[in-house]
């Protein structure tokens, strides 16, 4: 398809007198990376939540891959879903199920492929999470931190999805695992076209991996750009969180 795969128009959200989102717009395009950061209590897990249609905006028009996640049927957001992976926070894998059954879990609910089918499927999903091929019968419990991040991500790839929501993808785990996860992002955007849509609180991943940034300050956005860009925003909090890499990131961006 043409044009953004993803559209948040003028999004406001209010929790009683609590307003997170005062107007909130942004695009993204197909095989981009992008990643939304801000403050605590920016909202930026509450938008993820309302661009996959588990929590309804105030006002504003949420379009994703056509589909207007808000103003659409039932049907028409079950067909969405099977056309996105979400990874959350913690994994959210059923901790009753071994990692090859989570990732089965979306093959046998959304379609009607043989058993004989569905795990090799399976298979291909744990080895493209970059997990070995014995992890699909580790339980969760079994897994280390980094390990349950990937198991999360070949559930969500079980589809063979347009766009991934990642919600906090790094958080929790060390600098090398952190690193190696984001590589795995960069794979799946550009050699597999898939757009990543991560809420990030890890600089190392804006500054290596990111197409863009998108950052969200007192209801709205304050910047939406490459990172060299964004680092250059007049803005206190801006300032703080990129600190004294600043320097060193704009000029190697200058520089590439």
């Amino acid at each position: 398809m043409d044009g953004p795969v993803i559209e948040v128009r003028d999004v406001h959200t209010r929790f009683g007198r609590e307003a997170v989102h005062r107007g909130v717009s942004f695009h993204v395009g197909r095989g981009e990376l992008v990643a939304l950061i801000g403050g605590s209590g920016t909202g930026k897990s509450v938008m993820l939540r309302e661009m996959i249609g588990l929590l309804r905006p105030s006002a504003g028009t949420l379009r994703v891959l056509g589909t207007d996640v808000w103003n659409c049927t039932p049907a028409q957001l079950r067909s969405l879903r099977r056309r996105i992976g979400v990874m959350f926070q913690d994994g959210a894998l059923f901790s009753s199920l071994d990692v090859a059954h989570n990732v089965a879990v979306p093959l046998f609910e959304n379609t009607r492929l043989p058993p004989e089918l569905v795990w090799p499927l399976v298979e291909l999903r744990i080895a493209l999470a970059g997990l070995p091929p014995e992890a699909g019968g580790k339980m969760p419990s079994e897994l280390s931190g980094g390990m349950r991040k990937r198991a999360a991500i070949a559930r969500a790839l079980a589809l063979e999805p347009e766009i991934l929501f990642l919600d906090e993808p790094g958080s929790g785990l060390d600098p090398v695992t952190a690193r190696a996860f984001d590589q795995l992002m960069r794979f799946l955007a550009s050699d597999l076209g898939i757009t990543v849509f991560l809420v990030t609180h890890d600089l190392d991943t804006l500054l290596g991996v990111a197409d863009r940034v998108i950052v969200l300050s007192q209801g709205r956005v304050l910047a939406d750009g490459p990172v060299a860009s964004v680092i250059g925003t007049d803005d206190p909090w801006v300032r703080a969180y990129f600190g004294a890499r600043t320097t060193i990131a704009a000029e190697a961006s200058h520089g590439a």
